[in-house]
């Protein structure tokens, strides 16, 4: 299919609901959004749109239609910037994809990055869905445990990341700290809300806390860190995020069941862009890479 003006108006009626609020958008006449969508109707030969009084709702064709338009858009999207950015300083809008346990220890690099080129804003996704780069879903994604192998893919080893159990000074008061593996029994645990075998102490979870120990459980890493903070119950952190709070213990000793390996990872095709590489260059110099 050969049809991105076609299908970028498919795009605006769908996000806009009508085809006046698109022919607007797209200083077009009614009848050429209209002559459009009849093109690509016609080119897959069955409906992308209910069309009803209030205006147009997108069938269940046309859903599959709307993630190739918007797959189309961000890709477009990514080539002018790369374009602009050769004539001009870095800025726009640099996506960056990371799992949310891990986004603190890039706060630096994105700070001296900003200092750098302030006309960029950095957008941070913390999805637990892989970022697909070829899609254009984001310009960089840290990736976790076995380096990534799609094709067209490059990827750099950023080391490990460590984990541990910790309690706050308010939780060792109530109920101490278990001497050992054996001696849980009358602990409270904080843990994630399912698994992730991205995240390497699941499995330990698993083997050694009952369901009836997790007093917290939430797919928001932030509450689950402001529980452990608070005395709730013990919990997985990542020793980065203890730094600034002095009144957090870990409970066992380092463990290397507990480190993840963390992946920088690009697309080919967006790799060597300006802005991509100045912020590789700063994540790679606070990892010591």
């Amino acid at each position: 299919m050969d049809k991105w003006s076609e299908l970028r108006t498919v795009l605006h009626v769908a996000e806009l609901g009508t085809v006046s609020a698109a022919a607007a958008a797209l200083g077009y006449h009614r009848a050429t959004v209209n002559r459009h969508v009849d093109a690509i109707e016609s080119e897959i030969g069955a409906r992308i749109f209910f069309r009803h009084a209030q205006g147009y709702t997108l069938t269940e064709t046309g859903e599959d239609v709307l993630r190739v338009a918007r797959s189309a858009r961000n890709l477009t999207n990514d080539l002018s910037d790369r374009l602009k950015a050769r004539q001009t300083s870095v800025e726009g809008e640099l996506k960056l994809s990371v799992l949310a346990p891990f986004a603190g220890l890039f706060m630096s690099a994105i700070d001296a990055f900003k200092s750098e080129h302030p006309k960029c804003l950095v957008e941070i996704q913390t999805t637990e869905e892989l970022t697909r780069l070829e899609y254009g879903e984001a310009h960089i994604a840290i990736r976790s445990g076995q380096k990534p192998t799609t094709p067209d893919y490059v990827v750099h080893g950023l080391g490990r990341a460590k984990l541990n159990l910790y309690a706050h000074s308010s939780y060792i008061e109530r109920f101490g700290l278990p001497e050992g593996i054996d001696d849980l029994e009358g602990h409270r645990f904080v843990a994630p809300h399912h698994a992730d075998p991205r995240l390497p102490f699941w499995p330990w979870i698993e083997d050694h806390v009952r369901p009836e120990q997790i007093v917290v459980s939430s797919p928001d890493i932030w509450v689950n860190v402001e529980a452990i903070s608070r005395g709730l119950g013990i919990g997985f952190l990542g020793d980065h995020e203890t730094v600034a709070r002095p009144d957090l213990h870990p409970v066992f000793p380092p463990s290397r069941l507990w480190f993840v390996r963390l992946w920088l990872t690009t697309h080919v095709d967006l790799h060597r862009t300006d802005k991509v590489q100045a912020m590789l260059r700063q994540i790679k110099s606070e990892f010591g890479n």
